[in-house]
């Protein structure tokens, strides 16, 4: 009973406490007293804030619900209510409310407040210099400078903090905080926080229990973050986060479900810690029931008019008798990432507002009987297709890359395909890249919205690298998304014409006086304006020479001058992924005692033309992550010999100036490559590469021009002038791997790559890589052996920037460097290459 007492006395002086405040004040100042004995209505004439240097006095008064003006009992509980809400600001130590003075009934208040130092700076200890950053990205939403340094924001800094180093594996983390003055500023403080980590905490066991079905190993792999700390944590930090331990535990039962125990569950576990000898590690226990395993039992479907059932079991590709996975049915019916399931095939078709909903039938047994109801709905069109977002790209150059079409009945494909398009052009940035979809469904239609972000795709190549013991430099200017039909309107230049995307590029190569090569190159690739047809042109010239003066009779030189001019188009027929490629090559190549080539001097002539039939359906140029771009090309002169009348033994008395003034071969060239995403971020890339080069007439052979050569980076080697075609063979140098002196006929490589996107930022893209490599090169057919190969492995990096391509670098080992056999110090077997501009070929 008096405990009760006690508690009602209390409660009394917290409601009356303003009023205690005000009659302490000297009556004797006051007209008239307030009778707090009953309770009266009073006007208030008017309000003061008293101790506000921060905060605007007029906001605490309309916070407060008080005005001028108004009437208010007192005593009642308005004063109360009016201090409650200032309160729950947060930005005060006390607040208060008096009552200065009452003349009759109109009363004239105070609102008395004392607030919250201002927080000034902040610093850190225990932790070391470098994790400075970390910790101020985690408390930057929470520290303010010049913001009310209130309890619950220092409460805040350090749960953000603590989250930090727990996600981190401190799960013992401690944090205390140090409050001082600040030395610059008034009514200012300054936090420390002191953190004491302690030792870093890992999983050491996660213990399954009640399992019966299902081996462990799976469980473990099921945990894409949860890992235990043993040889995989290399790859995957054993630290425990609880969230990601909570969705792990959602993965752990999403797998029972695929082998069809869709009633397992977890019906306890527990995450505690084990103290060792020197050190605590984390133990979970989990406890399953696995349930029973369930197969799938009738299959029918219903309301289905466009598409007979066959069809649509094929589409599912589900029989009777499999293993229940509602996992695997769902991606059948409208998830599947390449477009095998029934959304898909509907939706092509125009289907826009189709719906697919399984419903379980029965349970007989282990098997379950499912229902498909199908509401197909009716057929979309596409009503207006809008672009925005394009500053610099004109508006036709986008539009003739969609396959979503206005009056077109809707089609998912189209759609995915449209964007696969706007992503190649490398003019936008694909993280931004937005398709919007409004839908009128009285109409039938559907708007397609397409937004994108211009991007830097113009580029400044600056590339180096060296072959042998020589360093080559290369300049050049590539403007990717030129226009020629601006080009005489220099108002419309910002700050080069552009916006039709046309190719033009200009590139110089050099050593210094020794070697020189201009190039210059423009593509349209829509030429008219209506098909995807394309018109490159381009023209180059090359020098090399031993820098002795043409008067000196130890000149040598080489000196190759051509021009190409080429056709594309796109085929529909395997599909509209295949473009043909022809062009008509003419080169001419002078040679003055060039001794590398083994031939005498002369000027010779190359007239070649190329066909090429590829297929690229890579889903970004830049970063592939899945797809693959193949290619077969064929190059071929007119077989002069055959047509003349010469004999063996003329042949034989030719000089090479003679034999090879109208060079003639054919060659064939194939590359594939394929790409398949392994993780997020973490991409393999399978290569094959292979070229031969062959010729009409036994008694002329082999072409000294239009070889190959293997190894080195496959960019930036003088030996291109030459005619060879330097294929990279990463932990080789150009030389190692030679048929002769002329360069192979034959060659044949096979790689494995292995990527991870460090930064997917599209203005610095950043990937790591580790690479395995097998090739060789071959003089002839006779010598030709596709299993002696030469071997490499090693690793590397690059950084993508919009302005100057790719740069980086590899370290590979040759395994089967010629002259090291026996050798152990593995530096030997090491070359360094420099990718600056492109990537190797």
């Amino acid at each position: 009973m008096i405990k009760r007492i006690l508690i009602a006395i209390t409660l009394l002086l917290l409601l009356v406490k303003p009023f205690i405040w005000a009659q302490s004040e000297d009556s004797s100042q006051r007209p008239n007293q307030v009778n707090y004995e009953t309770a009266q209505t009073y006007e208030i004439g008017g309000i003061e804030v008293v101790g506000a240097v921060h905060t605007d006095a007029k906001g605490i008064v309309a916070i407060s619900g008080l005005l001028v003006g108004e009437a208010i009992r007192i005593p009642s509980d308005q004063l109360s209510k009016a201090i409650r809400k200032i309160w729950k600001q947060g930005l005060f130590v006390d607040v208060g409310i008096n009552i200065q003075k009452q003349v009759g009934d109109i009363v004239f208040l105070e609102i008395k407040v004392q607030e919250y130092p201002r927080f000034a700076r902040h610093a850190y200890k225990g932790i070391p210099k470098g994790q400075h950053d970390d910790a101020n990205a985690a408390t930057r939403r929470y520290l303010h400078k010049g913001k009310a340094a209130t309890p619950a924001m220092k409460k805040q800094a350090i749960s953000a903090l603590k989250e930090l180093y727990v996600e981190k594996g401190f799960l013992e983390v401690s944090i205390e905080v140090e409050e001082e003055e600040d030395a610059i500023f008034k009514n200012a403080v300054r936090w420390i926080f002191n953190i004491k980590k302690g030792k870093r905490v890992r999983i050491e066991k996660i213990n399954f229990h009640g399992l019966k079905k299902v081996k462990k190993g799976k469980l473990y792999r099921s945990m894409k973050e949860t890992k235990r700390n043993n040889i995989w944590a290399l790859l995957k930090p054993s630290k425990f986060i609880k969230e990601a331990y909570e969705t792990d535990k959602q993965h752990l039962i999403a797998y029972y479900n695929e082998i069809g125990n869709r009633d397992a569950k977890i019906i306890k576990d527990s995450v505690y810690l084990v103290q060792k000898k020197n050190r605590k590690v984390l133990h979970i226990d989990l406890h399953i029931d696995e349930g029973n395993t369930y197969r799938f039992g009738d299959i029918t479907f219903k309301g289905n008019t466009t598409y007979s059932d066959r069809i649509l079991h094929n589409i599912m590709g589900i029989k009777k008798g499999d293993v229940y996975n509602s996992s695997l049915m769902n991606t059948r019916l409208e998830f599947d990432r390449n477009g095998r399931d029934i959304k898909t095939l509907y939706m092509d078709n125009g289907y826009l507002f189709f719906r697919a909903d399984p419903i379980e039938k029965g349970v007989n047994g282990d098997s379950i009987d499912l229902e498909i109801r199908m509401v197909e709905g009716p057929i979309a069109t596409i009503g207006k297709v809008t672009i925005t977002g394009n500053s610099r790209t004109s508006e036709h150059v986008i539009r003739r890359e969609l396959r979503t079409l206005p009056g077109n009945k809707f089609s998912r494909s189209d759609l995915i395909r449209s964007q696969r398009e706007l992503i190649a052009l490398n003019y936008f940035n694909p993280e931004s890249l937005q398709i919007n979809t409004p839908v009128n469904i009285e109409k039938g239609t559907v708007d397609i919205e397409y937004v994108v972000e211009e991007k830097v795709s113009d580029q400044i190549e600056l590339s180096a690298g060296w072959g042998g013991s020589t360093v080559f430099g290369t300049v050049g200017l590539k403007l990717t998304n030129f226009s020629l039909r601006q080009f005489l309107k220099p108002e419309t230049w910002s700050p080069l014409p552009a916006g039709d995307g046309q190719t033009l590029s200009f590139r110089i190569q050099t050593n210094g006086p020794a070697y020189q090569s201009y190039n210059f190159s423009f593509t349209e690739p829509w030429l008219g304006g209506k098909k995807p047809n394309s018109l490159t042109l381009s023209a180059y010239y090359s020098n090399f020479s031993n820098g002795y003066t043409p008067e000196s009779s130890a000149l040598e030189r080489f000196q190759v001058a051509g021009v190409t001019l080429g056709w594309g188009t796109r085929l529909n027929f395997p599909d509209d992924f295949f473009v043909y490629q022809a062009s008509v090559n003419y080169k001419k190549m002078d040679l003055l005692r060039w001794g590398d080539l083994n031939i005498s001097s002369g000027t010779y002539h190359n007239l070649s033309f190329s066909q090429t039939l590829s297929r690229n359906s890579i889903d970004n140029p830049i970063f592939p992550t899945k797809g693959s771009n193949i290619a077969l090309t064929l190059s071929l002169t007119l077989p002069y010999s055959l047509f003349s009348n010469q004999s063996t033994s003329d042949y034989t008395s030719m000089t090479e100036a003679q034999k090879y003034k109208m060079v003639e071969y054919h060659k064939w060239d194939f590359i594939s490559e394929w790409y398949g995403q392994l993780a997020k971020n973490f991409v393999v890339k399978l290569g094959l590469k292979a070229g031969f080069l062959g010729y009409y007439n036994p008694n002329i052979g082999l072409t000294p021009f239009d070889r190959y050569e293997l190894g080195g980076n496959g960019i930036s080697n003088p030996q291109t002038i030459q005619g060879k075609d330097v294929i990279s063979l990463r932990g080789y140098d150009v030389g190692h791997l030679a048929a002769n002196a002329n360069g192979a006929a034959i060659y044949n490589k096979f790689s494995v790559e292995f990527r991870y996107l460090i930064s997917p930022n599209p203005s610095a893209m950043i990937w790591v890589l580790a690479f395995a490599e097998a090739g060789n090169v071959w003089s002839d057919f006779k010598n030709y052996n596709p299993f002696n190969l030469k071997r490499s492995a090693g690793l590397g990096i690059r950084v993508f920037l919009p302005a100057f391509g790719t740069l980086g670098f590899d370290y590979g080992l040759g395994f089967d460097k010629p002259g090291l056999d026996g050798v152990k110090d593995i530096t030997k077997y090491g070359t360094f290459n420099i990718v600056l501009g492109v990537e190797p070929k």
